[in-house]
């Protein structure tokens, strides 16, 4: 914008300090109280004009202005510059009014506008569109998301009865692309996965993503400092994008998609009162041609360019790229760590580090994992077990004496089962093996008990044992020691059973049919009394 001339008797006034008593241009700026810029700028006119104090004081006032600012002479008429096309463009990534000035002057040269008027131009004009474009967007930048307040209805086939389900709106800030998608809750797994979609509909991921401050976004609701909420951050951090809460009660920080859930109210919902839906699927596939429509429609504000057409030019190519691993959610939650170094997590139990006992650690969990967290590091690891009174250690959390009864114990029951004999070797492997159905004591109750029963019998015998108890598939203390103690070790393996003797065909051999037949005739002799 021009700058604000002085009066004449401050230029005068500039021009007998400056040059009569050789004042620098602070000593002027202090003395008559204006800018250092404006003593600037008069003193280069001066020079430039050839102008002493002298021949200054000397003129009028009208003929002083006319020495320092000239009028220059227009030729031909300005090319107003489409204001349209400037808004448009200024929602791209890093696109400025300077730039645009500079194309803008190549294109019609001598008949473009200077850069203060080109600006002014554009400033009236953003002036009358109202407060809504008071924000300014840049491609990629922002996604709004929200639920709307009027909810569409899913009909129970059955019985009739038509109960809602939610709406999900999500806006782009520079091009008003819109998403919609109806959800069965507000619940936070229908959020996040209505956010995944939404992603992977636009084909990328903005830098931040605004959401009001509903619960299923917010654990903690603040004016200045909200909590989000975790698995919301998790989404985030897995697309790597920002989530940045609105402020409560506070619409025109989210004043697009505001204006979306209108749009979508108005171009989607009214187009569906008239119909029936007896499933959410149903319902999604007709609110995606409607979408279509609402995307590709010309918007009279932009001068006719559709949502569409605006995404692909300034949003699209300024989105990051979407990651090609699909969102898992997680279930977050907090747990102390008991004194046998394991957490409670849904009536199994997960060990966690021995050095952790006593102390509250977080608790995610997954559709197939467990993890253990302590101030957002990652101490354990499982995989998701849904057998309920049933343990899953990692043997590495254990302390080292622990650790060592363990390990010992599981050697010396292996090292004498191995000079018994093979068959002695595998089944102890079996009752020692972590996957059994039995805990870690009882299963080394059941090895020390095999053997045990070395003291009492031959290692031959108890091999043959072992042989018969494994071909049995009976893995067991007690299956080995009920053959030694009956001898059955010692008997011959039994045979197959012979094949059984073929039926005999004889008239004096009553079937079944034949009693079949007397139950039919005394039926028929009831019926005929």
């Amino acid at each position: 914008m021009a700058k604000e001339r002085l009066p004449m008797r401050k230029i005068l006034e500039i021009l007998r300090l400056r040059f009569v008593l050789g004042l620098t241009v602070r000593e002027t700026s202090a003395a008559l109280g204006v800018s250092t810029g404006a003593v600037s700028r008069t003193t280069e006119r001066a020079l430039g004009s050839e102008l002493t104090y002298e021949t200054a004081a000397g003129l009028g006032f009208d003929e002083l202005e006319a020495r320092l600012y000239p009028k220059t002479k227009r030729v031909g008429a300005h090319v107003e510059p489409d204001v349209r096309w400037v808004h448009r463009e200024l929602r791209r990534v890093g696109v400025t009014l300077e730039l645009l000035h500079q194309e803008y002057r190549a294109e019609h040269g001598a008949g473009a506008l200077g850069y203060s008027a080109f600006c002014r131009r554009y400033q009236r004009w953003r002036a009358k569109r109202g407060p809504v474009l008071r924000k300014h967007y840049v491609g990629g930048e922002v996604l709004f998301v929200d639920f709307s307040g009027k909810r569409p209805n899913i009909v129970d086939r059955l019985t009739g009865q038509a109960h809602e389900v939610e709406l999900f709106v999500a806006v782009m800030g520079a091009s008003n692309f819109t998403y919609v998608e109806a959800v069965a809750t507000q619940r936070v797994e229908d959020w996040i996965g209505a956010h995944v979609r939404a992603l992977s509909y636009l084909g990328g991921v903005p830098r931040t993503v605004v959401p009001d401050q509903l619960r299923s976004a917010v654990s903690e609701p603040d004016r200045y400092e909200p909590k989000v909420q975790r698995t919301y951050e998790d989404l985030g951090r897995h697309y790597g994008m920002a989530v940045i809460p609105a402020r409560p009660r506070k619409p025109r920080d989210k004043a697009k998609v505001e204006a979306g859930v209108l749009v979508a109210q108005r171009w989607i919902l009214a187009r569906l009162r008239d119909e029936t839906f007896f499933s959410i699927e149903a319902l999604n596939a007709r609110v995606r041609e409607l979408l279509e429509d609402l995307n590709g429609r010309p918007m009279k504000s932009l001068g006719g360019v559709s949502r569409r057409e605006l995404f692909e030019r300034v949003d699209r190519p300024a989105l990051m790229q979407l990651s090609t691993d699909r969102f898992e959610p997680a279930e977050w939650s907090k747990a102390r760590v008991h004194e046998d170094y394991h957490v409670d997590v849904r009536r199994h139990w997960y060990s966690a580090p021995f050095e952790l006992i006593g102390q509250e650690v977080e608790v995610r969990l997954t559709a197939t994992m467990v993890e253990l967290y302590r101030h957002g590091r990652r101490v354990a690891a499982h995989p998701r077990d849904e057998a309920p009174y049933r343990s899953s250690t990692d043997p590495r959390h254990r302390p080292p004496n622990h650790q060592a009864i363990f390990d010992g114990t599981r050697d010396q029951l292996m090292q004498w089962a191995r000079d018994i004999g093979e068959s002695t070797s595998e089944l102890m492997q079996r009752l020692l093996d972590p996957e059994h159905n039995f805990s870690g004591s009882v299963r080394r109750r059941s090895g020390y008990g095999v053997r045990s029963l070395g003291a009492k019998y031959e290692g031959a015998r108890i091999e043959e044992a072992c042989r018969r108890v494994l071909a049995l598939e009976r893995a067991s203390y007690k299956s080995v020691e009920r053959i030694l103690r009956l001898g059955l070790d010692q008997a011959p393996t039994p045979e197959a059973p012979p094949p059984s003797a073929p039926a005999i065909d004889h008239d004096q051999v009553r079937g079944a049919d034949y009693f079949a037949d007397d139950e039919d005739t005394e039926e028929e002799d009831q019926d005929a009394a």
